[in-house]
């Protein structure tokens, strides 16, 4: 089990490296998927603080949602990110996709998040 977490934790710092070199001073729109929920935020690194963030466990969205680990949950939290953040006035982004493939829920957000206006 330790061996797992442990690759899991290389996977996620070269992903995290490699945006870094690319960024150019954007913050970064870092995702976070468990079994039954979706999250996500944007980070400014340079200050280490969270411009926004939104996940299937807020209110307003667990009402419209049959559940919080589907692909309808993840295009439904990448619209309300994308949203929260030009509110904020962050419209470039770089996309964190952790240590997760691109594919399935992540991709779903990433795509929401790009039609609500945040380009990455």
């Amino acid at each position: 089990m330790a061996k797992n977490e442990v690759a899991t934790e290389r996977r996620v710092q070269r992903v995290r490296r490699a945006l870094k070199k690319a960024a150019n001073g954007r913050p970064r729109l870092s995702v976070f998927r468990s079994s039954k929920q979706i999250y996500a935020q944007i980070i400014d690194d340079a200050n280490g603080i969270t411009i926004a963030a939104a996940s299937t466990l807020e209110k307003d969205v667990r009402g419209k949602l049959k559940t919080g680990a589907d692909i309808a949950a993840a295009t439904e939290i990448g619209k309300l990110v994308a949203e929260r953040a030009k509110k904020a006035g962050v419209t470039k982004v770089v996309f964190d996709r952790g240590a997760y493939m691109f594919h399935g829920r992540v991709k779903a957000l990433a795509e929401a998040a790009r039609e609500g206006g945040l380009e990455f």
